[in-house]
């Protein structure tokens, strides 16, 4: 008899999680909508709805347009209910995002603001988080945490980050982190964080790649919903497959590395370091810069169709670069397509949905999800 309780309140909290979820995608929906798209006795989800309205998840909107007898109540989800933070810290910028209960970004910034593993460092990148909270008038116990995307390998069992070249340290503990701001705080690294925000915000595959061409090159593999983290959390690290054997050095100390051909920086560095001013000018036919992305997406196409031919699931290109490859995607494909063995077709390439704050969104996200997961 017990088992039997403990498997019905299971049901009932799977009902509800999935009822909210839906409500949450859909915008504006009423009980009989809910009750055919899910399958559910129609009941069971009033009693649900009826429960989350209660709450403060739900809001009723008043009657639904009549389509023949009695008015449905239309009802939404309370988007202002709770708000997660995102914040990507990167070497030199500090990237800070505002996401609300259904996923929607409200607020974004991105700040010029050198790392260092210091209190003064911390203590102005809360000062910075006050700043842009403070024109949304949310208050703190409308926000439910934290979520931190940084460069470097995120060990979640250790509790640290265990090694970032691109912020310079080593053994970093979360605690020494968390201590300096007031919500929880949690932690992923820059690649499944921009992974995350597209296997979870957009309408991509269950299963896919997620190449990050960004100052440094990363990647990540979301699988079946989920990121896969690898043994030493260090799963997907496509910028440290050898592409060119004895090839340029890499920052990493080894030489022929992905990251040494495709990083973002290898582009910016032309024009003045800034990503924008490469792309303009190649717009423009700037024949150095054209002669640099040529060779640019050989490259490219090649490590594209390395991970396609281990993985056969989809590739996704994001960071910095990712958001300025619309017009090449279909030169990109060619390229690829040309060098699949097993059929003409490159369209499993496919250009990432976030193109701005990928990383921090994931961050937030992670921490929105967590909060779901307890509806």
């Amino acid at each position: 008899m017990e088992h039997q309780r403990l498997t019905n309140k299971e049901v009932k909290k799977k009902n509800r999680n999935q009822i909210f979820r839906y409500i949450c995608t859909h915008g504006t929906v009423s009980n009989p909508d809910i009750a055919s798209d899910l399958h559910l006795s129609l009941p069971t989800v009033t009693n649900t709805t009826r429960e989350l309205l209660e709450s403060g998840l739900l809001r009723d909107l008043g009657e639904m347009q009549s389509t023949g007898g009695r008015r449905a109540r239309a009802l939404c989800a309370a988007s202002d209910y709770r708000f997660s933070i995102g914040l990507d810290i990167t070497r030199n910028h500090l990237g800070i995002l505002l996401l609300n209960l259904i996923g929607d970004i409200i607020k974004h910034e991105r700040i010029q603001l050198g790392f260092s593993r210091s209190s003064a460092y911390f203590s102005e990148v809360c000062q910075k988080i006050d700043d842009f909270l403070l024109e949304t008038e949310i208050s703190g116990e409308q926000i439910l945490g934290l979520g931190i995307s940084l460069p470097g390998i995120v060990d979640p069992v250790q509790k640290m980050i265990t090694y970032s070249h691109a912020l310079g340290v080593r053994d970093l503990p979360f605690g020494e982190i968390q201590s300096y701001f007031p919500w929880h705080c949690t932690f992923l690294n820059d690649a499944n964080a921009g992974a995350f925000a597209e296997g979870i915000g957009s309408d991509l595959p269950s299963s896919f790649f997620y190449l990050s061409l960004s100052n440094t090159v990363g990647g990540a593999i979301f699988h079946d919903g989920n990121l896969l983290p690898g043994d030493a959390f260090r799963c997907g690290e496509a910028g440290h497959m050898t592409l060119i054997p004895n090839g340029k050095p890499c920052y990493c100390g080894k030489t022929g590395c992905v990251d040494a051909y495709c990083s973002a920086r290898l582009l910016s560095d032309l024009s003045g370091r800034r990503l924008e001013d490469f792309f303009l000018g190649l717009q423009q036919n700037n024949p150095d810069y054209r002669s640099v992305w040529d060779t640019y997406l050989e490259h490219l196409a090649v490590v594209i169709n390395n991970l396609h031919m281990i993985l056969d699931y989809d590739i996704v290109l994001g960071g910095y670069v990712g958001s300025f490859l619309t017009p090449w995607l279909d030169t990109i494909r060619h390229l690829v397509a040309e060098r699949n063995t097993f059929e003409d077709d490159g369209s499993f390439v496919k250009l990432c949905t976030y193109q701005t704050g990928a990383a921090a969104y994931g961050a937030a996200m992670d921490v929105m999800e967590g909060f779901l997961r307890t509806v």
